[in-house]
């Protein structure tokens, strides 16, 4: 009989630090317990073959790990990028056959791309590369293969809190060394759950708007001859606004006055944790949702007056919380998902509430799981 390997990398969720991972800024993350699972079986080939529920299956051929343009935006394309990686730091591959199931839905914002980039390092570590690889080196191969060969220019958070589990402060001063500190605190103990609010909205065509944030962030630093915000003192930053908007649009002036803001939320809301300080956590889970709002402007798409699902789904959250707890956009932004610390007490009825708007199942209660990726058995 074949041997089987199960292997299991969980969705994250953002608890603060709205696109600061990729101007080497800080972050607060957590994996959750919804999870993408492979059983794995070596096939005795060259292919990777990958079965998806409720997809086409992929394969790729290890033959060929450049990248490959018509595929970008694609399972192989991530696939093809994590296996060259590790090809490229030594690792002798074979083919498998892997039935792959996730709780982690697509566009739901729990980053179920970064799941699945986790899932293939994992495997690969474990089955073919004598687990030489550590957790922040199979995220940082996840986000090689989403910038190189699938084509999205993200940051480092979302492949690093599925990697490592647990909720986790990360620093991306140094990306290839991020400081990564893990935070031990109980929501539920605390009187709080965790929602994550589908708000209906795809983002699944929204590469662009997503582009549109590093690439207008990318002109500043361009002026500034640096590479990344990170590298600009914020004085120097303000210092030059009046020259600077002679060179970029406003919009990525305002852009920037969020990512400062943000890195500095991050570390006080870090600090407020480890105290137990939730009033302070709240006050600036807020700061940073009307900060997205009002400067990062990711909201909505650019220009859509009819569909603004996570606007309204913001504004219901704000008038059923009542000013307890807090709520905020998750993730990339412009469609997806909303996150919400909603009181225990308050959970049922806010639930009910929401999903009577929204739809049933919008609204899901979630847990951080403490560990990243795994082999189960």
């Amino acid at each position: 009989m074949e041997k089987h390997y199960v292997f299991s990398a969980p969705g994250r969720t953002e608890i603060s630090g709205n696109h600061t991972d990729h101007q080497c800024g800080c972050v607060l993350a957590a994996a959750v317990n919804l999870e993408t699972v492979a059983d794995v079986q070596l096939n005795g080939s060259n292919i990777i073959r990958v079965r998806s529920e409720g997809y086409p299956v992929v394969e790729v051929n290890l033959d060929n790990l450049n990248v490959v343009e018509e595929e970008k935006n694609s399972t192989a394309a991530l696939i093809r990028g994590v296996a060259a990686a590790f090809v490229q730091r030594g690792a002798v591959l074979q083919g498998f056959d892997a039935a792959v199931h996730s709780t982690v839905l697509p566009g739901s914002g729990l980053s179920s791309s970064a799941a699945f980039e986790v899932l293939v390092g994992t495997i690969l570590n474990h089955l073919f590369f004598d687990q030489k690889l550590s957790d922040v080196e199979i995220a940082q191969i996840g986000q090689y293969a989403e910038n190189v060969y699938f084509g999205k220019p993200c940051g480092l958070m979302d492949q690093m809190a599925s990697s490592v589990g647990g909720m986790v402060f990360i620093d991306f001063e140094d990306p290839q060394n991020p400081v990564i500190e893990k935070i031990d605190f109980n929501l539920a103990k605390a009187g709080y759950a965790l929602c994550i609010i589908d708000s209906g909205a795809d983002h699944a065509d929204l590469t662009d708007e997503y582009a549109a944030i590093p690439n207008e962030l990318k002109e500043i630093c361009k002026f500034f001859g640096k590479d990344v915000l990170r590298q600009i003192p914020e004085e120097e930053f303000l210092e030059k606004i009046p020259e600077l908007r002679k060179h970029v649009p406003d919009r990525a002036i305002l852009r920037a006055m969020h990512v400062y803001e943000e890195n500095k939320r991050v570390k006080i809301q870090a600090a407020a944790l480890k105290n137990e300080d939730l009033y302070a956590f709240f006050h600036f889970v807020k700061q940073s949702g009307q900060s997205s709002w009002m400067y990062l402007q990711n909201i909505y798409p650019s220009g859509s007056v009819m569909k603004q699902e996570v606007a309204v789904a913001l504004a219901l959250c704000e008038s059923l919380l009542q000013g307890k707890g807090a709520c905020r956009v998750h993730g990339g932004g412009f469609a997806g998902t909303i996150q919400a610390f909603v009181p225990l007490k308050q959970l049922p009825k806010f639930k009910s509430e929401i999903e009577k708007v929204l739809g049933e199942g919008k609204c899901h209660v979630l847990d951080i799981r403490p560990v990243g990726g795994i082999r189960v058995q």
